[in-house]
């Protein structure tokens, strides 16, 4: 961790070793390379409504049901996609601190 200097990551790394989220904080202390980038339209198919994407949100694809979903960074037209079809998607930090256990959620 000593190498990042994101403070917004900082900051969603400390939260997440705080609330024992262990497996979540390995993957956000591990390198950049490391993080996925996923579209939108992959998102649509997964069984799962709420989701942990550590890296990025692209906008390619479309989304047709409600989900809940927590990135480091989401891209412009996957913000609009996402406000279209109503699904609520915020910071990983913000999804730790609305829900500390992340019950019910998976992380990629």
């Amino acid at each position: 961790m000593k190498r990042k200097r994101n403070p917004e990551l900082i900051e969603t790394i400390k939260l997440a070793k705080k609330n024992n989220l262990l497996k979540l904080g390995k993957k956000l202390t591990g390198s950049t390379r490391q993080y996925k980038r996923i579209n939108i339209g992959e998102l649509d198919k997964m069984k799962e409504n709420n989701l942990i994407i550590v890296g990025k949100i692209l906008g390619s694809g479309e989304i047709k049901r409600k989900i809940s979903i927590f990135a480091l960074d989401f891209s412009e037209q996957a913000k609009e996609k996402l406000k279209k079809a109503e699904c609520e998607f915020k910071t990983i930090r913000e999804g730790i601190s609305k829900n500390p256990k992340l019950e019910n959620t998976k992380i990629l």
